[in-house]
């Protein structure tokens, strides 16, 4: 089984029943990681794999520490079939460092996961902050907004996610201006 295969059937097994639209919003960031393949090149598997693991760390069985990257990496690093480069993407996915520290766990992130490739990390923060909760596309503005709304302003996610929003806004315009470079009108196909 390659390493999407496998993704996907992790991902799956863990967040469908349990938490059905959390695997909904899932597949839609892989779908939206597929969309990047020309700007990605030899890593877009690696991405799509990434993408449709980036939120396993909610599943009820492994969640935890409540910071669902941390929860999700460190159930990945265990498993001898995930890549240390999609481990990394799952633990620093969008701007995890801003709520890591938010929660008193931004040391613990630091210390057991290194960073990834810039390019990789605003792609895979793309293709999250450009996927409702449903699955379907959105904007980042759109997508700050829904979190902020759902969460409320005060609470950990709500101010992590307003901290992050600039630095959302900056990734996703890179990820865009890359795509222009290569693909008919600069959009995901």
């Amino acid at each position: 089984m390659g390493l999407t295969e496998w993704a996907y059937s992790l991902s799956e097994s863990l967040l469908s029943d349990p938490l059905p639209r959390r695997w909904a919003h899932s597949l839609g960031v892989a779908k939206r990681a597929r969309s990047l393949g020309p700007i990605l090149e030899d890593d877009a598997k690696l991405l799509e794999a990434a993408a449709v693991l980036h939120d396993i760390g909610y599943a009820p069985t492994i969640a935890t520490t409540g910071f669902h990257p941390l929860d999700g990496a460190r159930f990945l690093r265990d498993h001898e079939e995930a890549d240390e480069r999609v481990v990394r993407l799952v633990a620093h996915h969008s701007c995890a460092l801003l709520e890591a520290e938010e929660r008193g766990l931004r040391q613990e992130l630091e210390g057991e996961f290194e960073l990834e490739r810039p390019d990789l990390v605003d792609a895979l923060l793309y293709c999250d902050m450009t996927t409702t909760p449903d699955g379907t596309q959105t904007t980042p503005a759109e997508r700050l907004d829904e979190i902020v709304q759902r969460y409320g302003p005060d609470t950990i996610v709500g101010r992590f996610i307003q901290r992050a929003g600039p630095e959302i806004h900056a990734a996703s315009k890179r990820v865009e201006e890359r795509l222009a470079q290569v693909t008919p009108g600069g959009q995901p196909m």
